[in-house]
């Protein structure tokens, strides 16, 4: 298999790749600074990559999103663009950028958002700094090709969640709710609190399936920008009502603190392109994958190591 590099590769995807391309290099923030020149330029001296799979990113919740836009925007459009530029200077032959449906307008008329509606306004406010860097990701990857008639893509997949999260401040979604039932279990209550109203739509998909569409684009040559996304678009309150089942917590009430943002009210993206391109995908069942995680999270808290 030809030289492939990583980036991202302490984060939950690149974690699921690495155990099904295990020849790759893979790289984190702790071995380059991606934001930086001398960083990316150091990764690239010496190195003959044919093959970029670019996971990196700052990412994080909704909340640390809005205190924190500058960070996010900066980070993400430094790294993003250097890795690019250092793509075409240095002759790579294929790059994969991996962004987020958080690039997608706010509001659009209809739904399931398909890849042409990428531009069509702009991203939510609680979100809009991290989803105009990574849009225009898109837009350099896009200028590129014409520009030097290269075959970069990027693949936009929709909210992710796996054993690899982050369960801290920085924790998306599904971690964050796990680790709230699963300290509520163990302090013995009979609710758990969400941020918002419970209404807002979602599409999850585990990290481990990304990273199987990630091996297949590699494998078979797919060189299209595409959405990557689950069938299922449930409501956070049907989420949470799966979680409680797969962490064996049914007894308890979900209770919703409206004083916090709900966020983007619906973001699901059609998955039509994507089942054209891989017509056999199977991907894992929420509930299952939550189980997962839960289990991981137990497993964790008994280390000797764990604050939990």
């Amino acid at each position: 298999m030809n030289k492939i590099l990583v980036t991202g590769g302490s984060g939950q995807v690149g974690k699921e790749l690495k155990n099904i391309l295990p020849d790759a290099t893979y790289i984190s923030s702790n071995e380059y600074d991606l934001t930086t020149e001398e960083g990316v330029q150091d990764l690239f001296m010496f190195s003959n990559f044919h093959t970029i799979i670019h996971l990196a990113a700052k990412v994080g919740g909704i909340i640390d999103n809005i205190n924190n836009p500058s960070d996010y925007y900066a980070d993400n459009v430094l790294m993003n663009t250097l890795m690019v530029n250092y793509a075409v200077k240095y002759n790579v032959e294929r790059f994969i950028g991996v962004l987020s449906t958080c690039i997608y307008p706010d509001k659009v008329e209809s739904y399931p958002m398909e890849e042409s509606t990428l531009h069509a306004g702009p991203p939510t406010p609680t979100n809009f700094s991290y989803g105009i860097s990574k849009r225009a990701m898109a837009v350099h990857i896009d200028a590129v090709n014409k520009q030097y008639n290269k075959q970069y893509c990027y693949v936009i997949p929709s909210n992710l969640y796996g054993i690899h999260d982050k369960f801290d401040e920085r924790s998306h979604f599904v971690a964050a709710l796990v680790k709230k039932i699963y300290e509520a279990n163990k302090a013995g209550k009979d609710s758990i609190t969400l941020f918002g109203s419970g209404t807002p739509l979602r599409q999850f998909m585990n990290a481990r399936d990304l990273a199987v569409v990630l091996k297949r684009m590699i494998v078979e040559d797919v060189t299209e920008s595409f959405n990557v996304a689950s069938k299922d678009n449930l409501s956070i309150n049907d989420i949470a009502k799966i979680a409680l089942k797969a962490c064996n917590c049914e007894h308890m009430s979900i209770e919703y603190d409206t004083s916090k943002p709900d966020g983007q009210y619906r973001k699901d993206v059609s998955t039509e392109k994507m089942n054209s391109i891989f017509s056999d995908l199977q991907f894992i069942h929420l509930e299952k994958g939550i189980k997962e995680v839960y289990n991981k999270l137990y497993e964790d808290s008994k280390a000797p190591h764990s604050r939990c």
